[in-house]
């Protein structure tokens, strides 16, 4: 089993818009069959501000499917718009 994290620092402009629509717009990954454990996160209120804003934890049973995750159309049009609205972006992929 693999375990896919990845954490985001959004544009200071909209941010908590943007927040809202990152959780809409990661909730259509939920239909992926591929992804078996599926978490979004935001950070806590009152923690470093130096801490990400939100995060994604997903499972998959290898690296070829969460190779596949990576390659969907859906994961490509959510990259997409993370990509328009993050100023940082840090991930792990590990097994478990």
């Amino acid at each position: 089993m693999i375990r896919h994290i990845c954490m985001f620092t959004l544009k200071e402009d909209n941010r908590e818009k943007n927040i809202i629509e990152f959780f809409e717009r990661a909730e259509k990954l939920r239909g992926l069959e591929i992804i078996k454990q599926f978490n979004i996160v935001r950070n806590a209120e009152r923690t470093p501000v130096s801490n990400y804003d939100v995060a994604l934890i997903f499972d998959f049973d290898t690296v070829e499917t969460l190779d596949e995750y990576q390659k969907s159309r859906l994961h490509m049009e959510f990259g997409e718009f993370v990509y328009s609205i993050r100023v940082e972006r840090a991930c792990i992929d590990f097994e478990i």
